[in-house]
C-alpha cells in the first residue's frame, strides 16, 4: 500500500516544482528522475538512467513520434503566414471592426466554437489568428490563453463531430462489449451524456461570462499589467514560443489576407479529409465509425505539412528566395524547440505514472465506498485528479470508462450510464486545464505565445468555477434528476458567482488606491 501512495509523488512533484520556481522543464525533468528514485528503489544513478530511457521510449513511439513532426510543421506552417504578411493582412482586415476590447476578445473565443474537430487544431488556427489584434488591444497573453484553452478541448468533446468524439465513442463500445450490453448504440449514449459534462457546458459559457464581466484573481492583475504597461507577460517569465523575435519582419511590407486564409484553409480540409480517410472512409465506413478508428496523428500531419507546402509556395510567388524560405523553416521549428522539449517530458511524467500505477491507485481507494448516489461526484473527482497528475484528458477516459461504466450498469442501470460517461470527460478535461503537464494547455500557451506556468495560474481560479458548481450539480442528481434543470440552475448560478468575485475584485483594487491615495 505504501509502495502504491508512493506513485502520487511524481506528479505531485512536478506541479508543485513548476509553481514554485516558475521553470517547467526543470520541473518537469526532476519529476521523471524522483519516479525513476522510486521505480529503482532508492539508487540514484539507476534513476538517471530510467530517466532517459523513459524518454527515449516516447519519442520513439509512432504516434509521439508524428505528434512531434507534426508540432514542427504547424510551427513551420505559422512562420510562413507571418512571414508572407498573412497574419499582418487578417489584422489589418479586422481592424476596423474590432474596435473595442471585448470584441476582440470575442474573436478567438467565437473561431475557437467553429474550429471543433481538433484541439490541436483549434489552438494553432485561433492562437494565429488572433495573437497580434488581440496584442493591439492590450489583452495580456494569460487571458488570450486562457480563452484558447477553454474552449478547445470543450467543444471538441461535445462538438457535433471531432476525433474526441469518436475516440469517446468506441470506448464506450468496448466498455459495452466487455459486460455484454446490446441494443444500445454506443453513439446515441454519447449523445444522450453530453448535457451531463457539466464542466465542458460551463466551461465554454463560462468564457463569455468572464468577457462580459469583470476579471478577478490572478487574471485580473495580468489584464491591469498589460493594460497599464503595456507589457503582454510578466516580468521575467518566457513564452514558450515567439514567432516575431525568431522570424524577425516579413518579407515585404505589402500583406494580403490571403496569405493567411490559404494555409488555413489547406489545414483544415486535408486535416479533416485525413481524419476520416485514414479511418477507413474512403473503404465505406460512416463518418463517426471512420473517426472511431482514425489515426489523428496522421491525419494532423498531412494537414500541416500541407499548410506548409501552400506556405512555402506563396512565400516563392512572393519573391522569397529559397534560401529565405529555408530560413523561415528553421525559425518555424526553433519557435516550437522549447514546446516540443516540454512535450516530450510531459509524456515521460505520463509514462512515469503508467509505470508506477498511479490511475490504479486512485480508482482503487475509492473503489470501495463508492454508491449509486455518490458514482457520478466520485468520478468526476477521480478523473480531475487523474488527468490532472498525468497530464492526458485522453489518457484519463481511457483508464476510467472500462472501469465507470460497468460499475454505473451494475448500480443504476442504463439510466446511470449517460450521467457517469458525462463525469468521465468532464472531470478529465477539468484536469487537463489546470495541469502543467498536460499537452493541450501547452499547445495553448505555444500558440498565444504566452509563459506556461502564467497560464495556469491565471487560468486555474476560472476553471475552479465551473468544476465547483458541477461537482455540486453530480451530487444533486440524485435530487434532481434532469440534467437540463441542473444546467439552468448552474448556469445561473455560474453567472452570479463571476459577477460577484469580478465586482469584489473591483471593490478592493478601489479600497486598497484610496489607502495608497491617503498614505501619500
Amino acid at each position: 500500500m505504501f509502495m502504491d501512495f508512493l506513485s502520487i509523488i511524481p506528479p505531485i512533484v512536478a506541479v508543485l516544482l513548476a509553481i514554485f520556481t516558475k521553470r517547467v522543464l526543470f520541473s518537469l525533468f526532476i519529476s521523471i528522475w524522483v519516479g525513476g528514485l522510486i521505480a529503482a528503489g532508492g539508487n540514484p544513478f539507476a534513476a538517471v538512467g530510467m530517466t532517459f530511457t523513459w524518454m527515449k521510449d516516447v519519442m520513439i513511439d509512432p504516434w509521439n513520434a508524428r505528434f512531434l513532426v507534426m508540432t514542427a510543421l504547424l510551427g513551420t506552417g505559422a512562420a510562413f503566414m507571418f512571414k508572407t504578411g498573412g497574419s499582418e493582412g487578417l489584422i489589418r482586415l479586422l481592424e476596423n471592426k474590432l474596435t473595442t476590447k471585448k470584441r476582440v476578445l470575442f474573436l478567438p473565443y467565437i473561431l475557437g466554437l467553429v474550429v471543433f474537430f481538433n484541439d490541436y487544431v483549434n489552438s494553432v488556427i485561433v492562437g494565429n489568428a488572433t495573437k497580434d489584434i488581440t496584442a493591439k488591444h492590450q489583452v495580456s497573453r494569460e487571458k488570450l490563453s486562457y480563452i484558447i484553452d477553454s474552449t478547445a478541448a470543450p467543444i471538441s468533446t461535445i462538438g457535433p463531430v471531432s476525433d474526441w468524439i469518436g475516440f469517446q465513442v468506441s470506448l464506450i463500445a468496448a466498455a459495452f462489449a466487455t459486460i455484454g450490453i446490446a441494443g444500445i448504440d454506443p453513439y446515441f449514449v454519447f449523445l444522450q451524456s453530453i448535457p451531463w459534462n457539466f464542466y465542458a457546458i460551463l466551461c465554454l459559457l463560462a468564457v463569455p461570462m468572464i468577457i462580459l464581466l469583470k476579471d478577478f484573481g490572478p487574471m485580473a492583475k495580468a489584464e491591469k499589467r498589460a493594460h497599464t504597461t503595456g507589457k503582454l507577460i510578466p516580468d521575467g517569465s518566457t513564452p514558450l514560443s515567439s514567432v516575431d523575435q525568431d522570424l524577425g519582419e516579413p518579407h515585404k511590407k505589402v500583406s494580403s489576407v490571403w496569405n493567411f486564409i490559404l494555409p488555413l484553409v489547406t489545414l483544415i480540409s486535408v486535416s479533416i479529409w485525413g481524419l476520416w480517410y485514414s479511418g477507413g472512409g474512403a473503404e465505406g465506413k460512416s463518418i463517426m465509425d471512420a473517426l472511431a478508428d482514425t489515426d489523428v496523428s496522421v491525419a494532423l500531419t498531412w494537414g500541416a505539412f500541407a499548410m506548409t507546402t501552400v506556405g512555402i509556395i506563396l512565400a516563392l510567388l512572393q519573391g522569397m528566395r529559397l534560401k529565405a524560405c529555408e530560413d523561415t523553416l528553421l525559425g518555424g521549428i526553433r519557435t516550437m524547440l522549447p514546446a516540443l522539449i516540454m512535450i516530450v517530458l510531459a509524456w515521460s511524467i505520463g509514462t512515469v505514472t503508467s509505470e508506477l500505477g498511479t490511475a490504479e491507485f486512485v480508482v482503487k481507494a475509492t473503489q470501495g465506498w463508492m454508491t449509486e448516489a455518490l458514482l457520478p461526484f466520485l468520478v468526476f473527482i477521480i478523473a480531475m485528479f487523474i488527468s490532472f497528475a498525468t497530464g492526458t484528458s485522453w489518457g484519463t477516459m481511457s483508464i476510467l470508462t472500462p472501469i465507470a461504466i460497468p460499475l454505473g450498469y451494475s448500480m443504476g442501470g442504463e439510466e446511470l450510464i449517460a450521467i457517469v460517461i458525462g463525469a468521465i470527460f468532464a472531470g478529465a478535461i477539468f484536469g487537463d486545464h489546470v495541469s502543467p503537464i498536460s499537452d493541450t494547455t501547452v499547445m495553448a500557451s505555444i500558440f498565444s505565445e504566452s509563459d506556461h506556468i502564467a497560464h495556469v495560474n491565471t487560468q486555474i481560479p476560472y476553471a475552479l468555477v465551473p468544476a465547483s458548481i458541477a461537482g455540486v450539480m453530480y451530487v444533486s442528481y440524485t435530487f434532481i434528476d434532469n440534467s437540463i434543470i441542473l444546467l439552468i440552475v448552474g448556469i445561473v448560478v455560474q453567472f452570479f458567482i463571476i459577477r460577484y468575485l469580478g465586482n469584489r475584485h473591483e471593490r478592493r483594487e478601489g479600497e486598497r488606491l484610496e489607502i495608497d491615495e491617503d498614505v501619500g
